[in-house]
């Protein structure tokens, strides 16, 4: 069972993600801050990363830019789901590293077919 690590300060998102991606086959690990998502990430490797954009203390784009930074996670793949779909949102989180970058609110099904197409895709890279 593929793992992911899903980051927000929104506890209504974060269960919400979970409650997804349960759905759709996954185990999920739940931070609600970066630092949070750091101490999982110093005891496991997830097989993909959800980060919201917009936290306090360190914001999800720094997250990410730490998470590329750390040779376990370096080619993790790392998706920003974030309630700010603008251009220049889009833009700072894929120059940080994101691998894609989803604006909130998200359906079910539109989440769950791109986490599965990342970890596919991931999988295809790797072999």
């Amino acid at each position: 069972m593929k793992r992911i690590l899903v980051v927000d300060d929104e506890i209504g998102a974060l269960t919400l993600i979970g409650i997804m991606l349960e759905r759709g086959g996954f185990e999920v690990l739940k931070a609600k801050n970066a630092d949070a998502a750091l101490s999982v990430l110093d005891q496991e490797t997830p097989d993909l990363i959800i980060l919201d954009v917009m936290m306090p203390g360190m914001d999800g784009i720094e997250l990410c830019r730490t998470v590329r930074g750390r040779p376990e996670t370096e080619s993790t793949p790392v998706l920003i789901l974030s309630a700010r779909g603008d251009a220049e949102s889009v833009m700072r989180g894929m120059d940080a590293g994101a691998s894609d970058y989803l604006p909130k609110p998200i359906l079910h099904h539109d989440l769950v077919a791109k986490v599965r197409k990342m970890l596919d895709m991931n999988a295809a890279l790797e072999a």
